[in-house]
């Protein structure tokens, strides 16, 4: 019992044929999803002292995609993070469609995290989002509701 206690210990290596020296060979590509145009600069429409304020965002489908295929996403805790599906928003509802292929789009800043009174920035995207779960890059703006019922308060294209 000793020995087996006190002796020392031996590891047997082994000897694996983990190695092929057949190759292969292949191309891999990805689709890329294209995103949505933003067609004219997006307007903060600051409502009757603050109630109602909205920005509105105009905008254009990629080829081939429905207002189905448009995810609306929004970030509340400053520029750079991350953005996340704006809940409560019924994009059908809040768009409108010009005719010519472009649309306007309304998002209420009461959806938008308490954002009046607060002076801070906040990030509003649209993405493509294919059936495969892959998504676009973001066309997206930033809006400032003011200080004060909405005084000062502006909105400005990210994206183009």
């Amino acid at each position: 019992m000793l020995a087996l206690v006190a002796g020392p210990v031996a590891v047997n290596g082994t000897l694996a044929g983990w190695t092929d020296s057949k190759t292969s060979q292949g191309d891999l590509s990805a689709a890329k999803i294209p995103a949505p145009e933003l067609t004219q600069d997006c307007q903060f429409r600051p409502g009757v002292l603050g109630l109602g304020a909205r920005v509105r965002i105009f905008w254009r489908l990629p080829d081939g995609y429905q207002l189905d295929d448009i995810v609306v996403k929004a970030s509340t805790s400053g520029l750079g993070s991350v953005l996340a599906p704006l809940a409560g928003f019924n994009l059908s509802g809040n768009t409108t469609s010009n005719g010519n292929g472009t649309y306007t789009t309304d998002v209420p800043t009461n959806l938008l995290g308490g954002l009046l009174g607060l002076g801070s920035e906040l990030e509003i995207a649209f993405v493509v989002e294919h059936e495969s779960g892959w998504q676009s890059d973001a066309a997206a703006v930033a809006s400032n509701a003011g200080l004060i019922a909405g005084i000062g308060g502006n909105c400005r294209n990210l994206t183009s």
